[in-house]
Order: structure tokens, then sequence, then C-alpha cells
């Protein structure tokens, strides 16, 4: 086993919902070479490098390993879960209990092994480009009548261009939809991505 980060062990004291699980998981996870930080506010474990590999995560309703790499992996399970329909490249190991965690560990460590072994390879998960992303007629008629917020959003990185068209099209009603485009419209002019 692995030496532990100090700097970390607070999410594994504390109790919680999953304190049981994060152990059981932090404990398997250290079995191989990472080195163990605390990045986004949990337990992420990378290449000495600085490669993310795997981070553990909590949820309400269960706790996780997440890969970041996870699309790439062979799943013949079909354990893996996408945290959500639009994300394209992580994949969770999804447990409810302790137990779940214990019965699985062979699969556990097997995905932990491939995702090791997609990191050292240097694979790259194949994203969409910005184009293959549904563009809402709402925000097709801004770009239309305002040049110079076209020009704003096309001089946007592609990760920047994709948040904001997932932000829009998210919205159910197109009320929201056209409130949401005109809340963004500065940061679209002044080069800044959605979270920026």
């Amino acid at each position: 086993m692995k030496t532990i980060n100090p700097k970390v062990d607070f999410i594994f004291n504390k109790e919680t919902k999953w304190q049981t699980e994060y152990n059981a998981l932090r404990k398997i996870i250290l079995e191989f070479d990472f080195k163990e930080e605390l990045k986004w506010g949990w337990p992420c474990y990378a290449f000495n490098d600085g490669g993310n590999v795997v981070l553990i995560h909590g949820f309400k309703e269960y706790c996780a390993i997440m890969f970041f790499k996870g699309s790439l992996l062979k799943d013949e399970k079909k354990l893996l879960v996408a945290p959500s329909e639009n994300m394209q490249a992580t994949r969770q190991l999804r447990f409810t209990n302790v137990k779940e965690i214990e019965k699985q560990k062979a699969v556990i460590k097997s995905y932990i092994k491939q995702a090791i072994d997609a990191e050292k390879a240097g694979l790259k998960v194949k994203m969409k480009t910005t184009a293959e992303y549904k563009m809402i007629d709402e925000f097709k008629i801004v770009l239309q009548k305002n040049l110079k917020v076209k020009k704003a959003f096309e001089a946007l990185t592609p990760g920047r261009q994709r948040g904001y068209l997932f932000y829009f099209s998210q919205a159910k009603q197109a009320a929201t939809r056209e409130a949401r485009i005109e809340k963004c419209i500065p940061n679209i002019l002044n080069g800044k991505g959605l979270t920026d």
C-alpha cells in the first residue's frame, strides 16, 4: 500500500454517509502507484507527473470512483456510468454500500489497471467538436442579428463555446433560454467562458 497524504485524511476521517465506503475505495486505489492529492475538493489519484486517473466522489444517492478517461475502458460487465449525458470522457463506478465494494474489488482493480495503462500509453478521448453540439434557435437569431456577438463567440475556445451551447440548451422554456443568452452576452463579448 502506498503512503497516504495527510492533507486528504480529513475526508476519510470525517463522519459522513459514505465514510466507510470512501476508506474501502482508498485502500484499493492505494494498492497502485498513485500520488494522492486533493483536487476539486475530493481525493484524486494521479501519476507523479500529474496525469489524473481516478477520483473518489460522494453524492446523495451513491459514492463513486470517477475515471477521467473512463470512456476508453473496456466495460465488459457494463458497470461504468457517464455522470451525465454530455460527459464524453469520464465514467463512474457507483456504490451504495461497502459490501458492493468488497464484492467487486477484483473488477475495481481491473478497471484501475486499464485506466493506468491508458494514461501510460498517452491515449486521448476523442471529443465532440463544437459543431456537433446543438445550437438553439434563440442563440442562432442573436448571432445573426449581432455581428459583434457572433465574432466574439467564434473567437472563444471550443470548450467555452460548448459550455455556453450546453447551458443555453438545458433550459426547457424559450423565455429562460433567452434570459440565459442575454445574461451571458457581456461575458462572451469579453472573451470569457461561462464559469470565468
